[in-house]
This record gives C-alpha cells, sequence and structure tokens, in this order.
C-alpha cells in the first residue's frame, strides 16, 4: 500500500465518521437554541409581570387593562407577541386556577392581602411560546410561561 492509498483511506474516514455524528450534532444544536429561546420567554414573562404589578401598586388599583397595556409593551421583543394588541382577561383565581383559554398573553389582575396583612395587587400573567423548529413527532413546542407576582401598595405622598 503506497502513502497516496492510504491518505484516500484516512480522509474517507473522517467523512464517514462526519456523516455518522452530524445528526447528533444537529440535534445538539437545535437543544441548545430553543432551550435559549425559552429561557429569554420566561425572563421577559417575569419582567412585564413584575412591572404590571408595580404600575398597579402605584395606582393601588387592580387595573386588567392597564396591566395588560404595559406587559405587551414589554414583551415585544418576543416573536409571537409583537402582533398582540389585547389580552385575554380573567377572574383573579387562587394561585392554582390560572387562566388556560387563550391566544398567546393572557393577563390577570387582583387586590389581595399581602404576607404582612397590607392591601397588595396580584398580577398573573401567562404567555404561550411559539414553537420554535416543527420536528414532526417531537414534543409539541408550545409551552405556557406563568408568572405571579405580588406587588404591595404604595401610597405616594402628595398624590
Amino acid at each position: 500500500m503506497n502513502q497516496e492509498t492510504a491518505r484516500r483511506r484516512v480522509r474517507g474516514q473522517a467523512m464517514v465518521e462526519v456523516a455518522l455524528m452530524s445528526p447528533w450534532i444537529f440535534v445538539l444544536f437545535i437543544g441548545v437554541l430553543s432551550f435559549g429561546f425559552f429561557s429569554y420567554a420566561a425572563i421577559c414573562t417575569q419582567n412585564a409581570a413584575r412591572s404590571a404589578a408595580l404600575a398597579n401598586a402605584t395606582t393601588g388599583t387592580a387595573d386588567d387593562a392597564g396591566a395588560c397595556t404595559i406587559a405587551i409593551n414589554e414583551m415585544n421583543s418576543l416573536p409571537n407577541a409583537r402582533s398582540i394588541s389585547s389580552c385575554n382577561v380573567g377572574l383573579c383565581p387562587s394561585t392554582t386556577g390560572l387562566v388556560t383559554d387563550f391566544q398567546p398573553l393572557a393577563v390577570t389582575s387582583c387586590a389581595v392581602v399581602g404576607p404582612d396583612g397590607l392591601p397588595a395587587v396580584r398580577v398573573i400573567l401567562t404567555y404561550r411560546t411559539l414553537q420554535m423548529i416543527p420536528i414532526p413527532g417531537a414534543l409539541a413546542g408550545k409551552f405556557d410561561i406563568t408568572r405571579i407576582v405580588d406587588a404591595p401598595v404604595v401610597s405616594i405622598p402628595g398624590a
């Protein structure tokens, strides 16, 4: 066997290894990409719920429309939140009875008693993500991210 034949064999072996490993590398890449998107959506949902709760806490009212407007403005960087013009709102449930029939954003705001016995405002925000990559037979790909934020009612001096 001469040197040229040995070189061809090594190149052929490397091509076979790449061909066998490329599907696994592709799946790993898609998983990391999806995880990053869902993590970003969870962070945006938490920030939107916190902003809506703080805005409602400064007014001292449980305003679903105001909370919805703030949530939409906070979440405008998410893919399917750009086209949202209104939120589905529901009655203020306990932390276990959440709004389930919505597309893709639900906001509920209500007055509650905080852990210290003082009045507070609770905002429950649920965001339904997009399916990142439609892979047949894979997970549904749409997840509901729910964040619940309680903010104590703040009295503004002079208001």
